[in-house]
């Protein structure tokens, strides 16, 4: 089951970390979401600060079809995109899944055109989700 906060969206998988990533990688895609941009944060933490860090990745998930009828709606929406989905590694074999709620993260921006396509992509990114916890 999805579980929401504030500002996400997230569930557990009993799985670990590299294959996390592909799956959920896959469950975007499907949804219509690809993954433009890929930060290692373990691995920049090491680099620059030489800090250790469990695996943690930011995906950065672009839906064009969303993405511009947002910025149609609001130029500025782009400080917002693309949605972040994090993937890092917790204890005993399992990974975390959380994608940024994109309801509350437009809602800020106080256009009322953008609640259309803020509830588009937050459908997606559940199912995104959900078909995880199912597969």
């Amino acid at each position: 089951m999805v579980k929401e906060t504030t500002y996400g969206l997230g569930i557990e998988l009993a799985t670990g970390f590299d294959d996390a990533v592909s799956r959920v990688t896959d469950a975007l895609k499907t949804e219509g979401f690809g993954v433009l941009t890929t930060i290692d944060v373990k691995s920049t933490l090491k680099q620059k600060l030489d800090l250790e860090f469990r695996k943690y990745v930011i995906l950065g998930a672009c839906n064009p079809h969303l993405a511009s009828r947002a910025l149609q709606a609001e130029l500025e929406i782009g400080l917002l995109l693309p949605c972040n989905v994090i993937v890092y590694e917790l204890e005993g074999g399992r990974t975390a899944v959380s994608a940024m709620a994109p309801l509350p993260a437009m809602g800020i921006v106080g256009n009322p055109t953008l609640t259309d396509v803020a509830t588009e992509a937050d459908r997606g990114l559940r199912r995104a989700l959900s078909s995880l916890e199912t597969a």
